[in-house]
């Protein structure tokens, strides 16, 4: 399995006889899975199965959707009433007689009534047929779009999964080069023990010996990062082991992320020479790329 990105866009396109719309979809990093919708007027249930749709694709994001409808050129832009006008007409004829005084009713004044002529492409004077015919297309092509979504967010997974893995063989190869550090050699700690125990004897010459044991031992802990350099080894294992298995991995290899630089922080605080100095900055810079990467992983 590969991971995948909480990045993407995708679109999707459909048209009946009568209309064409346009559904959009493009997600962002998010702690959890959150959608936002934007449907036409005359719609909204369509966000319920939006919603069940996503839930299934995705695991986390923000995640915005909209869909656009519009008439086809070839439609009329407007289409009339029929049984409203018939209404009226013979509303007409039967008020004629009586209202002699009044002028007669003219064909514009019937058709500026509200409801006479009506909006065509849209869901208004639809038949229920149609109305439901379209309806199961949109929600098809609602899948398409979202199956669209969820292969660029793999596909940017892919990318960020290679960045990731070359962060962690860095971050392996500088562990070693602070393991083969010369002021690490068994020589080198004992002379600096030597001295940091002289100092010691020298600023307290009357300290009692239980005490002067549990100085020695302080100085010897913070000599020692053997611990930080094999739980750092331990934690690029981890993370391997997660990239390779794949999915919703992001929150797991963030929390890793916090503990590769609590190791850098305390393997800086218990340096003392410049070069291991040097390898532990570099390590806490490659460990924030690290997690900046991390930060987009679903």
């Amino acid at each position: 399995m590969t991971i995948a990105s909480m990045t993407g866009y995708a679109r999707a396109e459909g048209r009946d006889a009568q209309c064409t719309w346009l559904w959009e979809a493009k997600s962002v990093n998010g702690k959890g899975l959150d959608l936002r919708c934007r449907l036409p007027h005359g719609h909204d249930a369509l966000e319920v199965a939006a919603r069940e749709a996503v839930t299934r694709k995705l695991k986390r994001g923000n995640v915005q959707m909209s869909l656009t409808i519009s008439a086809n050129a070839s439609a009329p832009a407007v289409r009339v009433n029929q049984d409203l006008l018939n209404q009226l007409v013979a509303l007409v004829d039967e008020l004629g007689p009586s209202h002699q005084n009044i002028a007669p009713a003219r064909w514009d004044g019937l058709l500026a009534i509200k409801g006479v002529l009506e909006a065509a492409g849209g869901d208004e004077g639809t038949d229920e047929e149609t109305r439901v015919t379209r309806e199961a297309a949109l929600k098809l092509d609602l899948d398409k779009v979202l199956d669209a979504l969820a292969a660029m967010r793999l596909s940017e997974g892919a990318r960020i999964q290679v960045v990731l893995l070359s962060q962690l063989d860095e971050i392996n190869q500088l562990a070693e080069r602070a393991a083969a550090c010369a002021s690490l050699r068994p020589e080198a700690l004992r002379e600096r023990l030597r001295l940091q125990v002289a100092a010691v004897l020298e600023a307290a010459p009357s300290l009692a010996e239980d005490r002067i044991a549990q100085e020695v031992a302080l100085i010897a802990v913070k000599s020692d990062i053997r611990e930080e350099l094999d739980r750092l080894r331990a934690h690029v294992g981890a993370a391997r082991d997660l990239i390779g298995q794949g999915g919703a991995v992001g929150r797991k290899l963030d929390f890793l992320s916090q503990e590769f630089n609590r190791e850098a922080n305390t393997l800086c605080s218990k340096s003392s020479d410049v070069e291991l100095t040097r390898i532990g900055l570099d390590l806490k810079a490659v460990i924030d790329q690290f997690r900046e990467q991390v930060q987009n992983i679903e």
